[in-house]
């Protein structure tokens, strides 16, 4: 047992001094030897007490404790995100999915979604999507049977952590959004203001972005909405294109910061700027607004270029980097935080909006029939034109007000 304690004890000595005295680290490591030996002598359940199974299974709840965007990935995970062909994340159900040596489980919820409103807990393995038991189905089998149409159910029995018996919950699909320019056209009636959403930051979305500013702008634009709602990022470069278009060239945006306070290398916007753009600007967010949405408008507001109109954002500010550890397995794990440049973090607080909107719960429902405002039966589409966008209407006076 002591040799397998000083093995662990020089791996965890590598790294940086660790919060508490480095003489610390040999009783914990000695502790978790000691449960771990303990665990394989006197549990009864002998098909269960692998070293590799329990060690990782260990490893999972160490970096679930950290925070919710850092996890273990198991190595069924890692090998099926090797290519980084596969997204583990279930939009439509708000969850991501995870994978180890006895089947899928739910590795972590979206605060939003419907699988936080059916009170689904990170850890909760997954015993059956329908009647199908889903341990021997290959990984991208998995997620193309969890991919859904919008308003479409799926039932799932899962053993959650505080339950002693599975139980078993029907999950509503929500609308996930495939194109990252949702919609670019000129408002009624003046025709002189544009409205441009974006759903995502996918790739190649500053380039369809700068196409429908070229096309609007020759059209007669003079102001610019920017919509963010619902968008839950994406692309950090891309992020950095489109603040190109809207702030001068080289301009610093946006700065990382790790361990210890350390900075790292700002991004700055383009070194070149096709066309200059400085018409008024309002930037739409909401609670949803995560990430890249989340950014963009704090550096649109640090730098005086745009108002922001909403609600406070969601609040995700961190950087993930996927490492691979020994025995196949990897870790996704925290190494920094994103910076506006003003030296703030979204992290944790979001971003405030210059000017707040309460959002009714019926204003919600009518986004997310905005949408989907291709696919509306309709009555959803009679409900749809009736709305007045409060957030909407209120950016159009920030604009005629002066900006």
């Amino acid at each position: 047992m002591r040799t397998t304690a000083c093995w662990l004890l020089t791996c965890a000595v590598t790294a940086a001094t660790p919060p508490d005295p480095e003489e610390a680290a040999y009783p914990a490591i000695e502790r978790f030897v000691e449960v771990l030996e303990t665990v394989r002598k006197r549990h009864p359940d002998a098909g269960k007490l692998a070293y590799d199974r329990l060690v990782n299974h260990a490893l999972e709840g160490m970096l679930s404790s950290l925070d919710s965007h850092s996890s273990f990935l198991h190595p069924e995970m890692a090998a099926a995100m090797k290519t980084g062909e596969l997204d583990p994340h279930v939009p439509s159900l708000g969850f991501t999915l995870g994978l180890r040596d006895d089947g899928p489980y739910i590795s972590a919820v979206d605060t939003h979604g419907p699988a936080a409103a059916a009170g689904l807990l990170p850890g909760s393995p997954i015993l059956k999507i329908g009647d199908l038991s889903p341990v021997a189905l290959p990984f991208p089998e998995l997620l193309k049977r969890l991919d859904r149409s919008p308003g479409e159910t799926t039932r799932l029995t899962l053993k959650s952590p505080d339950t002693p018996k599975p139980t078993e919950v029907s999950l509503t699909h929500v609308v996930v959004e495939r194109r990252s320019l949702a919609d670019a056209r000129l408002l009624e009636p003046s025709k002189t203001t544009g409205y441009v959403r974006l759903a995502k930051f996918d790739a190649g979305c500053a380039r369809e972005m700068e196409a429908a500013l070229d096309e609007l702008e020759d059209q007669g634009m003079k102001s610019l909405v920017l919509d963010l709602r619902g968008n839950p990022g994406g692309q950090l470069d891309e992020t950095v294109r489109i603040l190109g278009l809207f702030l001068p060239p080289n301009t610093a945006v946006v700065t990382t910061q790790g361990r210890d306070g350390q900075m790292g290398e700002p991004m700055k916007t383009p070194d070149r700027q096709r066309r200059k753009r400085d018409y008024p600007m309002a930037v739409l967010i909401d609670r949803l607004s995560a990430s890249a949405a989340e950014l963009t408008p704090g550096a649109l507001q640090d730098l005086k270029r745009a108002k922001i109109v909403g609600e406070t954002s969601f609040g995700k500010g961190s950087v993930q980097n996927i490492l691979p550890m020994g025995g196949g397995t990897a870790l996704r794990l925290t190494i920094a935080t994103y910076h506006t440049p003003s030296g703030r973090t979204p992290h944790g607080t979001g971003i405030t909006p210059d000017v707040a909107i309460p959002v009714s719960g019926d204003d919600r429902a009518n986004f997310e029939l905005l949408r989907r405002r291709e696919s509306l039966t309709p009555d959803e589409a009679k409900k749809l034109a009736a709305w007045k966008d409060p957030a909407l209407e209120a950016a159009l006076k920030t604009l005629a007000a002066g900006n």
